[in-house]
């Protein structure tokens, strides 16, 4: 898609209403309930065990539409959410889950025109709902260390946007230098999804505003337990305030009412906290610091310890880093020609 073509189809209304057009991705959920994402080609054809649909009889027809082929099958045909997307994207780094990515955005309090940096990138989940949020006319730094990483990412949110976002700013390189590299109190919010981010603190600090937001994803209690600890110690923030978001269906089918057996459960934890002005004492807690806040000895405070595989978290390996990414030329050559992500 060119610049021009870009700017005028743009990143808001436009492109989510009004008759299905030729070139878009919509979602097809076959009579078994599975869902195929297809590109509109003039000419083009959806084919299934189940029936076959042509890619002219949706052009330039409402979204929501629901198709009965000549063999008395129904197809529901919709444009995919963003949701849709995040969770059958390619990814190499784990994604965050839009439950979390939602809550980030509130309760970080994510603006328009906001300048927000955001660490690591990862597989650009949070990146398509932070740039959401800032609109065209706000700056998401996102920063990553691994190029390989950074290329998911970059690949995955401009194949959901269409093309470049103006507000994307997305960067190689480590959190810190970047960070110490702005203007004092130049940032608005921070958002860091990173293995150890209480290595950053001084950093951000440095970075955001007085009155600014730290919000941190982390997997795991003991990183959680660390990452508040240095907090208080830094004595440069609020106090922390930690939680976790769960999420579960529910069945519902005339008096079988019920929750569902499976429910995407612990993801993350997220922490909250706000950058206080500079050269003030942090507000008094009601309540004195367990002995144990000082820290543990040991792997605690050795920082070779702190590793993805020690913290349990699942590792990419370099074979299904390289796999994401032979998967993602092939859908951006996929887009470029017009064929579906099925005709692969």
């Amino acid at each position: 898609m060119s610049t021009h073509e870009h700017e005028a189809q743009g990143l808001g209304q436009e492109r989510h209403r009004g008759p299905l057009r030729e070139g878009e991705r919509v979602q097809i959920r076959d009579p078994k309930g599975r869902l195929h994402t297809v590109i509109l080609v003039s000419g083009g054809r959806f084919q299934s065990n189940r029936g076959f649909i042509d890619h002219d009889d949706l052009i330039g027809r409402p979204d929501g539409q629901v198709i009965t082929t000549e063999e008395g099958r129904q197809f529901q045909i919709l444009r995919p959410l963003k949701v849709d997307y995040v969770m059958s994207m390619p990814r190499g780094a784990a994604v965050v889950y839009p439950k979390d990515a939602g809550t980030i955005v509130h309760y970080a309090d994510i603006f328009p025109g906001a300048v927000v940096v955001e660490a690591g990138a990862g597989s650009g989940a949070l990146s398509m709902a932070l740039l959401d949020a800032v609109g065209e006319r706000g700056r998401l730094i996102s920063v990553e260390r691994r190029e390989e990483f950074a290329q998911i990412a970059r690949d995955n949110v401009e194949l959901w946007f269409g093309a470049p976002h103006p507000a994307w700013d997305l960067r190689v390189n480590d959190l810190a230098d970047e960070l110490n590299a702005m203007p004092a109190s130049s940032v608005d919010r921070v958002v860091l999804d990173m293995l150890a981010p209480w290595e950053n603190l001084d950093a951000v600090a440095h970075a955001l505003v007085p009155g600014g937001v730290l919000c941190c994803y982390i997997a795991t209690v003991t990183q959680m337990s660390r990452l508040i600890e240095d907090l208080r110690s830094s004595e440069n923030f609020t106090d922390p305030v930690a939680w976790e978001t769960l999420s579960r269906e529910w069945h519902v089918d005339g008096l079988a009412v019920r929750p569902e057996h499976r429910m995407v459960a612990h993801t993350g934890f997220l922490m909250i906290a706000r950058r206080l002005a500079p050269q003030t004492t942090p507000q008094e807690r009601s309540t004195r610091p367990a002995k144990a806040a000082e820290g543990l000895e040991g792997a605690w405070n050795s920082e070779d310890d702190w590793s993805e595989q020690k913290v349990g978290l699942r590792v990419s390996s370099d074979k299904k880093i390289r796999k994401v990414k032979r998967d993602l030329d092939a859908k951006a050559r996929a887009w470029v020609e017009g064929r579906s992500d099925d005709e692969q």
